[in-house]
């Protein structure tokens, strides 16, 4: 019997070494050239994807991140040429949604309204990339992409969690704009998803242990940065994006259907804040005919029955909504843009068997990222790259983010935030965004530096070709409104 265990703990041990992955080299850059049209104009640019390590308190290199550069080569002045520093979320995702997706001079080729598009994998031109206002660079943390810990050795804590992720990227980051000589440039965080927790923390952290300071921090589809909402005020937030997706599913009565959603949304946002949530934080206590008026207009905005609502007491969740709006027509909609639809095997239920946006578009981004690294970069290895990789267990304790956020522009009148969010995003929905801006500044005293942009896609704002245009020049409009000229004093 030892004999029969010794051989299967041996063969373990021979098959977990030749199938396991190899690391990646923990410092080097493929740099190519290129060229592409941007509005118009023909832009030139260079492109350097590496790899740059992360060093323990003895100069040991104990992980390795994986970056791609996007530089316009064919101007001189990086003084005055703003660098956009660009991370997703996830907190396991990589870097590829953004890159290819968005904001850089290749992008995957999908329908007009982001859906896949065979062959798999296509790339073009992006017209409306910002590379032509600002050089760029797309960043993916531990474990994703193709950065990963070199010493197994290592205490994966130092960064899975919130402060531990912020903490060791804005080291990283010094290093970074230290090696390609951009400590004057002015400089922008931009974040997706749980990339606008990171980039709301790396504003302060940047500010205060690397004494980096910054011109603006977009935040893309943000999550609650540590901003809690609980009980009333998180069932009530809901509403205005129940509103969106039933009306772009033409599930709403004909009078709330004839109406634009611009002209819908802020009428349902009123009727949230100044009707539905005094009722549902007075509970028990609101006399069940007055009951019934809320929930009978809820009904109106939210497609679903009044009759759920009061057997629900007001609370509807997202996962429930997303499996009862289509109901009657045998269809769900997606979670992180609700204008996918899915077929689950059955009807009855309180939640999708899955998520019917996601699966569309990781067998679209997959097979480009992992062709466009290779081929037109020139970045060729074994290692896997991670569109989802393992960073679990993440510590999520001590989220103080959305507050670090508001103390960096305290302590820094240059910075200026913009937030985009997707009006049919069912994860991190739009209007949970503005109450993030109504949080952090409960004084007003930022106003003039906070701005809001709406559009009519999900959670990826720029999969519809037209919010990907209209996106990406609310991007160039807010850097050229944060980039300050020559002389002007950091003053209030």
């Amino acid at each position: 019997m030892k004999k029969i265990c010794l051989l299967a703990l041996c063969l373990y041990l021979f098959f977990s070494k030749s199938f396991a992955q190899p690391d990646p080299p923990a410092d080097t850059v493929i740099s190519t050239k290129h060229t592409t049209v941007i509005k118009g104009s023909k832009i030139a640019y260079n492109t350097s994807i590496g790899m740059q390590p992360i060093w323990n308190d003895e100069g040991k290199a104990i992980a390795t991140v994986n970056y791609t550069y996007y530089e316009r080569s064919d101007v001189n002045d990086k003084k005055h040429r703003p660098l956009v520093i660009s991370f997703n979320g996830g907190p396991g995702s990589a870097s590829l949604w953004m890159e290819i997706g968005y904001t850089g001079p290749r992008i995957l080729t999908l329908d007009d309204e982001g859906y896949p598009v065979q062959p798999y994998g296509e790339m073009r031109d992006n017209p409306y990339s910002i590379l032509d206002v600002a050089d760029i660079v797309y960043i993916n943390p531990v474990n994703t992409g193709y950065s990963r810990i070199l010493d197994k050795k290592t205490d994966k804590s130092l960064f899975f969690g919130v402060n531990a992720d912020i903490k060791y990227l804005a080291a990283w980051l010094n290093t970074f704009v230290t090696r390609i000589n951009r400590w004057q440039s002015p400089k922008y965080l931009i974040g997706e998803s749980y990339g606008t927790t990171r980039v709301s923390g790396l504003a302060l952290e940047l500010q205060d242990a690397q004494w980096m300071y910054l011109n603006g921090v977009v935040l893309v589809s943000p999550t609650d940065l540590g901003l809690k909402r609980e009980g009333p005020v998180d069932l009530a937030l809901r509403l205005p994006y129940f509103a969106a997706t039933a009306w772009y599913h033409k599930a709403l009565g004909s009078d709330m259907q004839q109406k634009d959603l611009d002209q819908l949304l802020p009428e349902v946002e009123e009727f949230t804040v100044n009707e539905l949530l005094p009722t549902v934080t007075r509970g028990g206590s609101v006399p069940m005919a007055e009951k019934q008026q809320i929930a009978s207009k809820m009904a109106r905005y939210a497609g679903i029955s009044e009759k759920l609502i009061l057997q629900n007491n007001f609370d509807i969740s997202t996962q429930f909504f997303w499996k009862e709006l289509l109901r009657d027509r045998g269809l769900t909609i997606g979670r992180l843009d609700s204008r996918y639809l899915g077929k689950d095997k059955k009807d009855g239920g309180e939640r999708p068997d899955y998520n019917a946006e996601l699966s569309s578009w990781m067998h679209s981004f997959t097979p480009a990222i992992n062709y466009y690294v290779r081929n037109e970069l020139n970045f060729k290895t074994d290692v896997k790259y991670n569109v989802f990789g393992s960073v679990y267990p993440w510590d999520r304790s001590d989220d103080h983010t959305g507050n670090d956020l508001q103390q960096a522009m305290a302590e820094n009148p240059y910075l200026h935030v913009m937030v985009q969010s997707g009006y049919y995003d069912g994860a991190c929905d739009y209007f949970n965004a503005k109450y993030n801006l109504w949080q952090m500044d409960p004084a007003g005293k930022f106003q003039d530096r906070m701005s809001f942009k709406g559009y009519r896609t999900g959670h990826m704002i720029y999969m519809r070709q037209v919010d990907l245009e209209k996106a990406n020049d609310d991007l160039r409009e807010f850097i050229a409104k944060s980039t300050v000229k020559s002389g002007v004093p950091a003053k209030y």
